[in-house]
C-alpha cells in the first residue's frame, strides 16, 4: 500500500482508499461548485434552490436532510436567499411550528439560469470514466455511504455477519489473524 501506515492490511486498504476518495472528491467539488460564484451562489445555496426547484415547497427540517446540511446551515443559507429575494418562508398551514420555504420567481429564474451549466460540468468530471465506470463508482459509493458505520460508533465486530456488496446477501467477515 502507498501510504505510510504501519498497522494492518485492512487499515492501510482503508486508509488508502480514504486518502484517494477525499481527493478525489476535492477536486472533483472544486470543478463543479467554484463556477457557481459568478452566479452568485454556493454550493449550499445552490442545493437548496435546486431541492426547491426539483421538489417544491419544503419545511427547513426536511430541506437540510435533502442537501446533507445541518439545521443550522440551512437556517443561514435560507436567511440569505430570502434577503436575495430568491426564496420566501410561509408558516405550514397545518402546523404553525414548522416554517415552509419555496422559490421566488427569481430563485426560479435563477436554478433555471445555473442548472444546465452545472450538470455539463458534472458529466465533464466523470467523462474519463467508462459508463461501466460510473455506474460501478455510484453503487461503491451507495455501499460506502449507507453501510459504513455512523461516527463515534464501533465498527462491527469481526466474525459477524454483514451484507455482502450489491447482493443483498450476507456473508461473515474474516478474521484477519
Amino acid at each position: 500500500m502507498p501510504n505510510r501506515h504501519h498497522g494492518s492490511d485492512d487499515e492501510r486498504r482503508a486508509l488508502d482508499a480514504y486518502v484517494k476518495l477525499s481527493r478525489a472528491l476535492a477536486t472533483v467539488d472544486a470543478a463543479i461548485h467554484r463556477p457557481l460564484a459568478a452566479a452568485g451562489l454556493t454550493a449550499s445555496r445552490f442545493g437548496v434552490l435546486e431541492a426547491l426547484w426539483h421538489l417544491g415547497p419544503l419545511n427547513q427540517r426536511d430541506l437540510g436532510r435533502k442537501i446533507l446540511k445541518s439545521s443550522g446551515n440551512v437556517t443561514v443559507v435560507v436567511d440569505h436567499l430570502e434577503r436575495d429575494g430568491l426564496v420566501a418562508r410561509t408558516r405550514d398551514d397545518h402546523d404553525r411550528r414548522h416554517v415552509v420555504v419555496s422559490l421566488t420567481d427569481a430563485g426560479r429564474h435563477c436554478i433555471e439560469a445555473a442548472y444546465p451549466d452545472h450538470v455539463a460540468r458534472i458529466v465533464a468530471a466523470f467523462a474519463h470514466l467508462t459508463p461501466a465506470e460510473v455506474i460501478h463508482l455510484a453503487e461503491l459509493a451507495k455501499a460506502l455511504g449507507t453501510r459504513a458505520p455512523a461516527l463515534g460508533t464501533r465498527a462491527p465486530a469481526l466474525g459477524t455477519r454483514t451484507p455482502a456488496l450489491g447482493t443483498g446477501a450476507h456473508v461473515p467477515q474474516e478474521d484477519p489473524a
